[in-house]
């Protein structure tokens, strides 16, 4: 089989304009994280925000899941194209980065003021008082408080959690500060993207020279908003994605290709 060749039309359409990028899974997958909606991706089903407050029992096997998937979650390494948008952004080809992604890999790889669009999975937000403290602390303690329990196997999700059938003898630590709930600090599906993040996003592409969205079907709208933003504005619009994604009709040039095949092969400047 020969290499993949270069695909002019990305290099002729951006040419020296600066890029504002939109990440999605697909940029993580080469990390070992699983996406949500792939070619190959099975279906899943995420826990909802409302879910996640309503019962004592949905935040318990919440936590249960995410206690066992966290340490391979934060084991995961920046790949090829987190590198390859780094050194983008240190020769100045970059106007800014947003991410769908609660991986903090952008900014493990050396990227500076990354929007993380949907939160943090690294930290851990107390419904109750609004405290801020690292997952790593939390996984301590929930350690100690179920002894033996992250040795259990099941297959790992999305969003850092392992899909196990019996959840029910965890024991879920509390706020140290109030001893209310905690959740991660990441925005589930049925919660609102906080509004700050928004406008901030919205002043990028404001601003932008050219919007290119990598690894994101652009399923939900937190980041199919910025794409429509960014086509009323006239300035181009690529996508890189593998399968079909709710921005194509949008999109002046539509790639349906691996991320990092794509910048490693279609421009010389990465």
């Amino acid at each position: 089989m020969s290499a993949r060749q270069p695909d002019p039309a990305l290099g002729e359409l951006l040419g020296e304009r600066r890029w504002l990028v939109l990440t999605g899974a697909g940029v993580s997958t080469d990390s070992g994280i699983p996406d949500y909606r792939g070619p190959d991706s099975p279906p899943r089903t995420p826990m909802t925000y409302q879910e996640f407050v309503r019962t004592p029992e949905g935040r318990q096997r919440y936590w249960a899941r995410s206690h066992v998937g966290w340490a391979r979650m934060w084991t995961a390494e920046p790949n090829a194209t987190h590198r390859m948008l780094v050194a983008m952004q240190d020769a100045g080809r970059l106007t800014g980065l947003i991410t769908q992604n609660v991986d903090g890999l952008h900014e493990r790889a050396g990227h500076r003021d990354v929007i993380d669009l949907h939160g943090r999975i690294d930290r851990v937000i107390c419904l109750a008082c609004r405290d801020v403290t690292t997952r790593a602390s939390l996984h301590e303690r929930l350690a100690a408080l179920n002894p033996g329990f992250e040795s259990r196997v099941g297959e790992v999700a999305p969003d850092g959690d392992v899909v196990l059938s019996d959840t029910g003898d965890f024991r879920v630590a509390a706020c140290t500060i109030c001893g209310g709930d905690l959740k991660p600090d990441v925005v589930f599906f049925g919660e609102n993207v906080p509004k700050e993040r928004v406008e901030r996003s919205y002043g990028l592409v404001a601003e932008a020279e050219a919007l290119v969205v990598l690894g994101s079907s652009l399923h939900v709208m937190s980041g199919l908003r910025f794409v429509k933003a960014a086509h009323r504005r006239g300035i181009p619009v690529v996508i890189v994605n593998r399968g079909t994604t709710r921005g194509d009709d949008l999109a002046t040039l539509k790639i349906d290709e691996g991320v990092a095949e794509t910048l490693s092969t279609s421009l010389p400047f990465v």
